[in-house]
Order: structure tokens, then sequence, then C-alpha cells
């Protein structure tokens, strides 16, 4: 294996499966699975997730919600969903903690590095949600700090597209996907492989990226065992 330690960023919206909203039990014990067979190799696992399938602060500002407490709302239900993937780690015999941003003993423990580590170290899969705890900053951003401070080797992340194309593939069919990429290149094309707080963090941390497809059953471990899946977002 070519990492010792990884930051994997799974998309909120991903958990909510072929529903509409909420989370899919289906789906949720997919992704244990998945990564069950990646933690038995031996290497460590942090996690962040979304909070899309459950409620969105910038969706919920359009629609009249204060943008803060709107945000604040988004942190609540990344906890939530740390919580369900928490609970189908465990059913499936692996052991995990789940870290808080926000103080709120005793659903998870409030989040340090130090802690976050020593748990890593120990075997545990880390889940940390609450974001980065303050408002304006996505998930994105908060799992590019939580990769950062761990001192991750690479984050994955996990989404329903195969990896960075050169357009939108749902709208131009003409688009082609990059197998590697400098940071430098998605800047100057423009591409959208995550927020620019989140992209110019990895960038400046020397965070290597890896955009993958996470819905398809053995992606994880595939990739992690350098199979060409997906595309890696790499220093020049």
């Amino acid at each position: 294996m070519k990492y010792n330690r990884i930051l994997l960023k799974l998309s909120g919206e991903s958990l909510q499966g072929a529903q509409k909203y909420g989370l899919d039990p289906a789906q949720l014990q997919s992704y244990a699975e998945q990564i069950k067979a990646v933690a038995e190799t031996g290497i460590q696992i942090g996690i962040v997730i979304g909070g899309g399938n459950i409620f969105r602060g910038m969706t919920g500002a359009k629609r009249g919600f204060d943008r803060v407490k709107g945000d604040q709302m988004g942190m609540l239900a990344t906890i939530i969903n740390s919580l369900a993937l928490q609970s189908a780690l465990e059913d499936n015999g692996v052991k995990c903690k789940v870290l808080t941003s926000i103080r709120m003993e005793p659903i998870g423990e409030y989040f340090s590095k130090a802690r976050a580590i020593e748990y890593l170290e120990a075997g545990y899969v880390v889940i940390i949600g609450g974001g980065t705890s303050n408002p304006y900053f996505t998930t994105d951003t908060a799992s590019a700090l939580r990769g950062i401070e761990i001192e991750a080797q690479v984050m994955l992340k996990g989404t329903r597209v195969d990896g960075v194309y050169t357009a939108d593939p749902e709208k131009d069919p003409t688009a082609v996907k990059f197998d590697e990429i400098t940071f430098d290149e998605v800047i100057s094309r423009q591409l959208k492989v995550m927020d620019q707080t989140a992209f110019t963090l990895c960038r400046e941390n020397k965070l290597e990226i890896i955009v993958f497809d996470m819905d398809t059953p053995g992606n994880l471990g595939k990739v992690l065992a350098g199979e060409q899946i997906g595309t890696l977002v790499k220093l020049a």
C-alpha cells in the first residue's frame, strides 16, 4: 500500500442513496464494508462527511434562513451522518470514534489533533463531524483542514463522479477524464474539484487529492491498491 494514513471525504448526498432525502441503510452498509476492508489492511482512516442529504446552509440561506444559523444546522447534519456511519461501521466489527468540532459530549469527543492521531494509531477509524465549526466554510474545507491536521498522506474525495473531467460529463458528452492533473492545471482550466478555500489549503500544504466514485462497491480498496481509478490531483 502506498499510503499509511488517509483522509476520506464522503458526500452527504451519497448517503441518501436512491432516496431524495435522509439516510439509506443499504448505502451506509456499502460504505462500511468498503471502509472495513481498507482498515483491515492496516491503513489509518480519518473521515469527514458532508450534510447535504439533511440540510445545506447555502440552500437554506436562499430560502430565508440566516446564513450563520443555516450553516450551523448544516454542521449538525454532518454529525448525524457521522453517527450513522459510526453505527454502520461498529455493526461490521470496526472500531470507530466520532470526534466533533463543536463540544457536544457525550455524542462525540471534542476534536483535537493529538486525540485524533492517538485513536488512529490505536486502530480506530476516526470520523470528524461538525465541519470546521465556523459558518461560511464547507465540508470540503473541513476535510482539507482535518487531512492536514492529522498528517494524512492523501485526501480521497469519494463522490458519485469517477474523476475530474475537462467539462461536466453529464452536460458535455465530449468531456474527457484526466488520470492525473496538477493543482496549477486545475486552476488554469478553471475546473471544479472542490471549493477554492479547500483546494488552496490542499495545494499550499502539499496534500494531494484523489477524486473517485465511492458509490461503486470496492472502489475505495482499488484506489488504495494503486489501480487507475479516479483522478489524482498532484503537485507539479
